[in-house]
């Protein structure tokens, strides 16, 4: 059989990703991908740790930053994400931009992390005041909202689940139950934190519900990823990455019901 038709493969374009050993979700990660883009995922060392803020702290720790980087170098990537939630807020404002400055040096090309892209994408969204879920235990989400205070950003209101392990095997219903709970009060959005929660297909149906943007962290990070390659995720209906989505117009109130009339034959 004559292929000499097909003319391709295309030319790839890679995005690098570092993950921490545990991540499980390298399927949700690929569905905000466009089909000319390859993902090239990594893992940090495994440590006996379970998650908690010494663990955020082992697996961003520059060393391992860069010789993860250096190690996605040989398939030639034209942007490197740093995919964890707390790996990258454990150290606040200034540990985030460090770790993007390693990766950066290591790899000689753009870096990204996920609590980068989450502040990235708060701003893009306008969003000030925002509610929080996570799979955490209390002091790996009071870090999260110390280094969001760093950001000005104020939380309203927060769910979370206490988890020190297997967080991807967490049920969307579990999420959406935990996302009615932090939703009170006045929220700009809603940000559901750790890529190893899964998010991808509840977040148009919690936007539809609860009428704010709903980002996610895995979400945050390849759209950040990608707007570095000058595209865009795919996300149907998700607010941060269609814009039509944004607007989601109030319900019209139900008409008046028809007044009956005093006097016409069949009416009781």
């Amino acid at each position: 059989m004559d292929v000499s038709f097909l003319g391709g493969p295309h030319p790839q374009r890679g995005v690098g990703v570092v993950a921490p050993f545990d991540f499980a979700l390298d399927r949700e990660l690929w569905r905000w991908v466009p089909d000319e883009v390859s993902l090239h995922l990594t893992r940090t060392p495994f440590v006996p740790v379970e998650v908690s803020l010494d663990l955020a702290r082992l697996v961003s720790e520059h060393e391992t930053l860069g010789d993860a980087v250096r190690a996605l170098n040989a398939v030639g990537p034209e942007v490197v994400a740093y995919a964890c939630t707390s790996g990258s807020f454990v150290g606040g404002i200034p540990g985030e931009r460090a770790m993007c400055e390693a990766m950066t040096r290591a790899g000689e090309i753009p870096s990204v992390t996920t609590s980068g892209a989450l502040l990235e994408a708060l701003e893009e969204l306008g969003a000030r005041r925002i509610a929080l879920v996570t799979p955490y235990t209390v002091s790996v989400t009071q870090s999260l909202e110390e280094y969001l205070a760093e950001a000005g950003i104020t939380v309203t209101g927060r769910a979370y689940m206490g988890l020190t392990r297997h967080i991807w095997k967490v049920p969307y219903r579990n999420v959406v139950d935990m996302a009615r709970d932090a939703v009170r009060g006045q929220a700009d959005a809603l940000f559901i934190s750790c890529t190893n929660l899964p998010t991808y297909d509840v977040i148009p149906q919690l936007e539809a519900e609860l009428r704010i943007p709903v980002i996610s962290a895995n979400q945050v990070t390849m759209w950040a990823a990608l707007r570095h390659l000058g595209t865009r995720a795919v996300g149907p209906y998700q607010a941060l990455i269609d814009e039509s989505a944004r607007q989601r117009p109030v319900p019209p109130a139900l008409p008046a019901e028809p007044a009956l009339p005093e006097e016409q034959e069949g009416w009781a």
